[in-house]
């Protein structure tokens, strides 16, 4: 039976399946109470997360999002259930929290990830077109580096205890949810009262959600980034039939749920800044493509062992915390009696991006194992 699984999800239809359960679920999680055109995103919930914990006082993102850890946790399931748990690590971790910081300050800019930009694609906001080719264009920079031979080096067998580090930590904020300490007088954990922090689908229903895709995902490999490096560098549209399965499902079902609204302005939780929508999410792609997976798969491989990409986690995490301390986080569209205001960056998030970009040309031009 597990080999007759196995075979099935490592598959197109295993792969579309995934992405089919991706894109009916995130679309009932926003009808269920989660952020508009934000039934699923992992820059964001890593966000919240960061802020329940008083790593950053934005009050509005303030929340420990039961998807998150059902993510990491469902992922621990599949590698347990088909023996694939298993603990590596060792591989440039220092570069990998980079990576991780400098992909997360992209996100803010756009104001999500990979996943919710596809989300709000399928929700009618056209500004996530802008976000996507900025998305591939910093992949096919990053193929770019790895066709120069590019490489953070391999990771090695280590201790188990290193491989259980990330779903013990999962564990434990899910302890947090529901009892919901004071560790001291005006100190966390913060909840938002209002904002996006506060709007979140009943606890048991994300956790499951989360459960379900993390199960999927770690069995398929379902990655939104690989998605677009395979097309580029191998012409393989495996993983893209997952992706394309999400959009028009999530499509369909935001039709039916009447939570599609088609246009530029005035988009939930979203900006129409064209040129800092793309910058945003080409740094996070390029480096996504430099890290070898988007903020889902590092969660997924998190949850099966991978200590590399559980720095890469923590280094998100780090850089939200650090976006919304410094004020980097783009703020999104305004219209008020009828007047649109455009949100965006301010001049320090701009600067961010900029530095972002150009430390990932420097690992990228410093770290390949051949010349071109």
């Amino acid at each position: 039976m597990l080999n007759y699984l196995t075979r099935f999800f490592a598959s197109r239809w295993g792969i579309i399946l995934t992405g089919v359960v991706i894109g009916v679920i995130a679309p009932l999680l926003v009808k269920f109470g989660n952020p508009p055109n934000m039934g699923i995103c992992v820059a964001c919930f890593e966000r919240d997360i960061a802020g329940a914990l008083g790593l950053h006082r934005a009050a509005a993102v303030q929340y420990i999002r039961p998807e998150i850890i059902g993510l990491v946790l469902g992922a621990t399931l599949a590698a347990l259930l088909f023996r694939e748990f298993k603990a590596r690590a060792g591989s440039a971790p220092i570069v990998r929290f980079a990576l991780g910081a400098f992909a997360m300050i992209g996100a803010l800019a756009f104001l999500g990830c990979p996943w919710r930009a596809n989300l709000r694609l399928a929700g009618g906001d056209l500004n996530a077109l802008i976000g996507l080719i900025g998305l591939a264009a910093g992949i096919a920079i990053g193929v770019f580096f790895l066709k120069r031979g590019f490489t953070l080096g391999r990771a090695q067998k280590t201790y188990p205890v290193v491989g259980w580090i990330m779903p013990l930590l999962m564990i434990g904020l899910l302890l947090l949810l529901p009892f919901r300490p004071v560790f001291g007088e005006g100190g966390p954990i913060f909840f938002s009262e209002t904002g996006p922090g506060s709007l979140a689908a009943p606890v048991a229903i994300s956790l499951g959600a989360g459960l379900l895709i993390g199960f999927l995902a770690q069995r398929s490999r379902f990655c939104t980034m690989g998605a677009v490096r395979d097309v580029i560098l191998l012409r393989d549209t495996h993983l893209l039939s997952g992706l394309g399965a999400l959009l028009v499902t999530a499509f369909v079902m935001n039709l039916v749920l009447g939570q599609f609204k088609l246009g530029f302005a005035g988009q939930p939780i979203a900006h129409s800044s064209t040129l800092w929508n793309f910058l945003g999410m080409a740094l996070s792609g390029l480096a996504f493509a430099l890290a070898g997976g988007c903020p889902g798969r590092q969660l997924f491989l998190s949850g099966e062992g991978d200590g590399d990409a559980a720095v890469f986690v923590l280094g998100m995490i780090t850089g939200a915390a650090f976006a919304h301390n410094f004020s980097l986080v783009a703020k999104p569209d305004v219209i008020k009696d009828g007047v649109l205001t455009v949100g965006g960056l301010n001049p320090y998030g701009m600067i961010a991006v900029t530095l972002g970009i150009v430390v990932m040309l420097v690992f990228g031009f410093t770290m390949c194992e051949k010349s071109a």
